[in-house]
């Protein structure tokens, strides 16, 4: 994983939530046997002061903000990144909250915190905003002051603000929504004296929103680049930096391998020439590559296959039954959703033109 002055950085999935989304809200936020609200106060202990928002290079949909500013509203401050796929599965349930909950006294801020490099540049950044229909306020933490400031560590990440600038809940990783929505309301209703709705969210989840099918999935988040790179099993050994011609045979269950020539570099891998391509070995219901074109306003066409075979019924919202998509950004892009029994399965990305960047497989 990336480190930032010391701290792990994260991805966290409702897979490895057994404990955290249970016992690790219990241990932050909640006291053992209680409710979180009682009548029109809030049993959720105090944690300390809201840091603020230093350090952002940029805003989206507001002018920054400050805990002053803030002072008197419920905030809910939610740490993404936006090609994480634990991230983007959150976005309905956020986006549901901001609008269900604003008359209310809600204020949602995204934190826009990078894990790669791409997702520091703005047009990347206000692109995604833009597809994820995100219309309340974003600070982009590019440099991770914001993220050191509320020693913050993974991805998802929410912590909940009272109307006097107090933390007073925090939860990590996709799940547990109406653990979050419930400390939520109690801490409105706390602030406005009176009872808010105490229905939950339900919001639709397309394409790659979807939760995750745990009980079939046995494949895992598979980083490209050399950095973080696992399960490579092209015979020629991975080289730094440097063009190579690759090969690729057999694969077990989650290995994969390039064939063409690639250059691998720390955080992603470049075709170099049209024809390239990369295959994986996964059991998943959902395959997602995030990659991108290699620089801006290019477009690289891409033929998947499944088995060997065009996907049909099995491919992703990114691309068609016949396996054939474009690659216009950088940005998480799905390519498999299984649509009968779940198998292990192989899936080759070969690309027609030159010049993209790979950088991870995830699994849904």
């Amino acid at each position: 994983m990336n480190l930032t002055k010391g701290a792990a950085m994260k991805r966290y999935s409702i897979a490895a939530l057994g404990c955290i989304a249970i016992l690790g809200v219990a241990a932050w936020s909640m006291p053992s046997g209680g409710n979180a609200a009682s009548a029109h106060g809030s049993s959720l202990p105090v944690q300390g002061a809201m840091p603020g928002f230093d350090g952002a290079t940029t805003w989206f949909n507001s002018a920054p903000l400050t805990p002053a500013q803030l002072r008197g509203k419920v905030v809910l401050v939610d740490f993404w990144t936006y090609s994480c796929i634990n991230c983007i599965r959150t976005v309905p349930y956020v986006r549901a909250w901001a609008d269900k909950y604003r008359a209310q006294g809600l204020t949602v801020v995204g934190v826009h915190s990078p894990e790669f490099r791409f997702e520091k540049d703005l047009t990347n950044v206000s692109a995604a905003v833009e597809r994820f229909k995100i219309d309340f306020p974003v600070a982009v933490d590019s440099e991770h002051r914001i993220w050191q400031a509320w020693g913050n560590n993974a991805w998802p990440a929410w912590y909940l603000v009272d109307a006097n600038g107090k933390i007073r809940y925090r939860q990590v990783g996709e799940g547990g929504y109406d653990k979050l929505e419930r400390a939520m309301q109690s801490l409105l209703a706390q602030s406005r004296g009176a009872p808010v709705d105490a229905t939950l969210v339900d919001p639709p989840k397309p394409a790659e929103q979807m939760a995750p099918d745990l009980r079939e999935r046995e494949s895992a988040e598979t980083y490209v680049g050399y950095r973080q790179a696992s399960g490579f099993n092209s015979p020629e050994r991975m080289r730094s930096d440097v063009p190579q011609h690759y090969s690729v045979n057999q694969l077990g269950l989650n290995q994969w391998g390039l064939s063409g020539r690639w250059t691998v570099s720390a955080e992603s891998a470049r075709a170099d020439l049209a024809q390239s391509a990369i295959a994986h070995t996964f059991r998943a219901r959902d395959l997602h590559l995030v990659m991108g074109p290699g620089k801006a306003g290019r477009s690289v066409r891409i033929q998947v296959s499944i088995d060997g075979r065009a996907p049909g019924a099995d491919h992703g919202a990114d691309i068609d039954a016949a396996g054939n998509g474009v690659v216009t950004a950088t940005r998480l892009y799905q390519l498999v959703r299984q649509s009968g029994a779940v198998g292990q399965r192989r899936v080759e990305i070969r690309f027609l033109d030159s010049g993209a960047d790979v950088y991870a497989f995830t699994f849904s």
